[in-house]
């Protein structure tokens, strides 16, 4: 997913012509968040059975996956990268993410509190970003990129229709997820760290 540019304050380089919110890299962006609700039916209409349904939704998922890497890749490459991306990209992650272990949660193939530390500090960190948008824009961090890789490794795992019968998958998107919790609150703390530095720079600004 490359390496991410460091933060930068609201209106610094104001000199360079910015990227329309109208781009490629965006659409995929919105893409993904069209694709969400389609994962769930796929999910739900195979009730835990195993079948077709489970294999479109695994499809479904790893596709809004693919695009979250393509658009990132475009973003940089083409120079497309907007205040709006780096917004709605974590959101439709967090989307994504969220709707499969909710579900998992609720046929009872993951364990609640996995979940529930997940997305409340997804939710959390999401609520921080648009407070502090005033002051500045916090890019993901290298660990908040491995923190969604991993979850999405652990739920394409537990997606395979054989996790529902081979409890050593099973295991591995387990262990995988439980990996990817202790991640998730890692990447907490340094969005929690930007977050401070940005509203330090703000005051000094102003001081």
């Amino acid at each position: 997913m490359g390496t991410t540019p460091p933060t930068v304050p609201a209106g610094e380089g104001a000199d360079a012509t910015p990227a329309p919110n109208w781009n490629i890299a965006n659409i995929l962006t919105g893409l993904r968040i069209i694709m969400v609700p389609v994962f769930v039916v796929f999910f739900v209409l195979d009730d835990h059975e195993g079948g077709l349904w489970r294999w479109l939704a695994l499809v479904i998922f790893v596709a809004a996956i693919y695009t979250d890497k393509l658009d990132g890749d475009l973003a940089r490459s083409r120079n497309l990268v907007t205040s709006f991306g780096k917004i709605a990209d974590p959101i439709a992650d967090k989307l994504l993410i969220g709707s499969a272990l909710v579900l998992f949660s609720i046929y009872h193939e993951l364990s609640w509190w996995i979940t529930g530390i997940i997305l409340v500090r997804e939710i959390g960190i999401t609520v921080m970003r648009f407070v502090v948008v005033k002051w500045g824009v916090i890019a993901a961090s290298p660990g908040g990129k491995l923190k969604t890789v991993s979850q999405a490794v652990g739920i394409i795992v537990l997606l395979l229709p054989f996790a529902l019968d081979l409890l050593w998958v099973a295991w591995i998107g387990w262990v995988i997820i439980g990996i990817a919790a202790a991640l998730t609150l890692y990447s907490a703390i340094d969005y929690i760290r930007q977050a401070t530095a940005l509203y330090k720079a703000h005051k000094a600004g102003q001081a």
